[in-house]
């Protein structure tokens, strides 16, 4: 793995952990009420699916089990399709896809050998 794929991850990692911060224990319908938090993580959801654009296919097609597409996808429906997006998507992704994605990155950079010192 290349050491700018190695921080790319690791800022996924760092903005996934703040996605689920910010949500803490909200309830959905607290979350849908809320339009500071349904931004600040739909803007989380950007940022996540712009780093995942930038790690290299070599590093993508060595942990293929990691929904690379789909994290990205997730992005562009977010930052494109905004005023009709689901939020229940955005809540959903933080909830419950982040903390599991979030252990498979922990996986990779484990894997990896590098550390996060320059």
């Amino acid at each position: 793995m290349q050491r700018r794929d190695y921080i790319a991850i690791n800022k996924i990692v760092d903005e996934m952990n703040m996605g689920i911060k910010l949500l803490g224990d909200t309830c959905l319908d607290d979350f849908l009420s809320n339009e500071l938090l349904k931004r600040a993580l739909g803007m989380t959801c950007i940022n996540v699916g712009e780093l995942v654009k930038v790690v290299t296919d070599e590093t993508r097609n060595a942990y293929p089990d990691f929904p690379w597409k789909a994290v990205a996808g997730m992005r562009d429906i977010t930052a494109h399709r905004y005023q009709t997006l689901k939020m229940g998507d955005v809540y959903n992704t933080i909830r419950v896809e982040y903390p599991k994605l979030r252990v498979k990155l922990i996986e990779i950079l484990d894997k990896s050998g590098l550390d996060n010192k320059p």
